[in-house]
């Protein structure tokens, strides 16, 4: 992405409040992705359960500091388990699950209609193209030919009932995708070179889907005695957090 400096503090802010509740003030969490320019490109994050690895990589590119994870999920805190418009590295309160798509291809029309040349990423979980408004969201993007979208799609199979293939079907995706007018790549999604690569295809008359296949297990092999569900996984006993935290520790230790 082509970014700005980070205009967030390092210590993620307190929440002051909801704005016009006489005591807060509007604190966008987009800050800390840069400035708003024109030919700089906006990042939005759809799943914001997965806020925390947003957090992470934040530190990783020195734009948040790792004090802030201090505060994750304290009450009070802007650094929420749930990510929301003031949480670091938010744009956008995604509200329910699928939202996102639809705000960012408003904001990409409008930039459009503008002349920017900024691009809008946009990151989903495969579990949002069980939602309507998401295939809703891509009818409209290809309407508008917006192609200064792109989206990338971590298409893990999991969602919170079990496999997204036992509980409502996606597939084939690439294929029903491009049919509502955009244009789908499909890579492995733990082949870094492959995400660039791909990434490289936006702004040709369509909105860009690239179709991260990936396996939640993936470094982790003691996930795969809970499959084939994965979410809203606790701890069973004293043992299997012996074996997570040696786990950890060997991690570390390498």
């Amino acid at each position: 992405m082509r970014l700005g400096p980070s205009q967030g503090n390092l210590d993620p802010p307190d929440f002051s409040g909801v704005p016009g509740s006489g005591k807060g003030e509007r604190v966008s969490g987009g800050s800390y992705n840069g400035p708003i320019q024109p030919d700089l490109d906006r990042f939005f994050l759809s799943p914001a359960h997965y806020a925390l690895v947003l957090y992470t990589a934040l530190i990783e590119f020195g734009r948040m500091g790792e004090q802030g994870l201090d505060r994750f999920n304290q009450d009070g805190s802007t650094v929420e388990m749930i990510g929301a418009e003031h949480s670091p590295g938010f744009e956008l309160m995604g509200g329910c699950l699928a939202q996102t798509l639809s705000q960012a291809g408003g904001i990409a029309l409008a930039r459009k209609i503008r002349g920017e040349t900024g691009r809008n990423w946009v990151f989903l979980s495969d579990g949002e193209f069980q939602e309507g408004q998401t295939w809703e969201a891509i009818q409209t993007l290809s309407h508008y030919a917006l192609d200064n979208v792109g989206v990338y799609v971590d298409v893990n199979g999991q969602q919170c009932d079990g496999t997204t293939r036992s509980v409502m079907n996606i597939e084939p995706l690439a294929s029903r995708i491009e049919a509502f007018g955009g244009r789908a790549i499909t890579v492995d999604g733990h082949d870094i070179d492959a995400l660039v690569e791909a990434g490289s295809a936006i702004g040709q008359g369509k909105p860009l889907f690239v179709l991260c296949y990936t396996d939640p297990c993936r470094g982790f092999p003691l996930l795969e005695k809970r499959t084939p569900k994965l979410h809203y996984l606790r701890f069973t006993s004293q043992e299997e957090k012996d074996e997570y935290k040696s786990l950890l520790i060997g991690t570390e230790e390498l």
